[in-house]
């Protein structure tokens, strides 16, 4: 008979209200009036995540599924123990674009084989913020290839 984990009561409502949480990122905002309620705009996501050391190889595999599964991945950087992705991601705000980035990892850790890794760093900005960090200098360099890369 294979193992399963006994979930208490308690944990399960705990998750039940983590996802719910999730789900409702824009929920705490009283007094929030988006300028524009029905049109997306682009974010540039940067997602980093790290955790036990993995093979170069399988994390390059992993990577290589993600941006195949994610289309939208500009670049992923990684080495045995990190990654970072880089990616543009459409949506109505800076919450709901945030949301999805912090699920991308947890999502699609199975479907393209990813370590278990944890996400420890999370930067999204409008598209004007990014295109203004590119022209003062800041930002990736523009020789930065688009595609999966070791740091």
């Amino acid at each position: 008979m294979p193992y399963r984990p006994v979930r208490s009561a308690r944990s399960a409502r705990c998750q039940e209200a983590a996802v719910r949480r999730l789900a409702s990122v824009g929920g705490g905002r009283q007094g929030h009036t988006p300028t524009r309620p029905d049109t997306s705009r682009l974010w540039h996501i940067t997602l980093s995540v790290s955790g036990p050391a993995a093979p170069l190889p399988d994390v390059r595999r992993g990577l290589e599924q993600l941006a195949h599964d994610h289309p939208f991945l500009l670049t992923s950087r990684y080495a045995r123990d990190r990654a970072e992705i880089r990616y543009w991601e459409e949506a109505r705000d800076l919450h709901d674009a945030a949301a999805v980035a912090l699920r991308l990892w947890g999502e699609h850790r199975r479907t393209a084989c990813l370590p278990p890794w944890e996400i420890v760093g999370l930067e999204v900005i409008g598209r004007e913020t990014y295109h203004q960090r590119l022209a003062e200098g800041h930002g990736l360099p523009a020789a930065v290839p688009v595609g999966v890369h070791p740091f």
